[in-house]
């Protein structure tokens, strides 16, 4: 049998980030070769967003520069931040995918932050910079993240992309359901 190719280009260089993109994505297309590749895509919002709305505004412009440049099947950018919500300081990442018709976006689950972290955030470092700090890690944001930190390892950075991805990947998998609900081609569909 002879599997054709699907070329994702991934809005970043981070090995973390590519890896959850084909860990999410080769068991979607099981007779295909998934080829990944990350590439440099600026986000357009500070290094350390601050906000979901900036967050997802770095998500939705390194999938819009990935477009731009072209030449794949799939894009897929992520983009992690920081906000004050409901219960209190958190982190989360967003995340986009698009093909030349569709676009959705989905977002992790929140990580509930420290105060003490949270504070060190609006000062202005990154979270990976602080955690590195107060853990003694060295580069934990390319490892696994935050999250891997405070949960003793049993969930990782790339563990909470890859489940993000797989939920904004519903529109594509199933067109005839988002469709036929009256979702327009290239409408954003969130699987928040």
């Amino acid at each position: 049998m002879s599997h054709t190719k699907l070329r994702v280009l991934v809005g970043s260089h981070n090995p973390v980030k590519i890896n959850a993109v084909r860990g999410a994505i080769a068991p979607l297309y099981p007779n295909r070769i998934v080829e990944c590749e990350g590439i440099h895509a600026p986000s357009g919002v500070r290094d350390q967003p601050m906000t979901q709305a900036e967050t997802r505004e770095g998500a939705l412009n390194r999938l819009a520069y990935l477009r731009d440049r072209g030449g794949a099947d799939l894009y897929v950018s992520m983009e992690g931040g920081i906000d004050v919500l409901e219960d209190g300081p958190a982190t989360f990442a967003y995340v986009a995918v698009a093909d030349a018709m569709r676009l959705s976006v989905g977002r992790t689950a929140a990580l509930s932050l420290p105060a003490h972290v949270y504070a060190a955030l609006e000062s202005g470092d990154e979270l990976g910079i602080v955690m590195d700090r107060l853990f003694g890690t060295d580069n934990i944001k390319q490892k696994g993240g935050t999250v891997a930190l405070v949960t003793n390892g049993n969930e990782t950075r790339e563990s909470v992309y890859t489940q993000a991805l797989v939920l904004a990947m519903a529109p594509f998998l199933h067109p005839e359901f988002y469709d036929a609900r009256g979702t327009s081609p290239g409408a954003v569909v969130s699987s928040e």
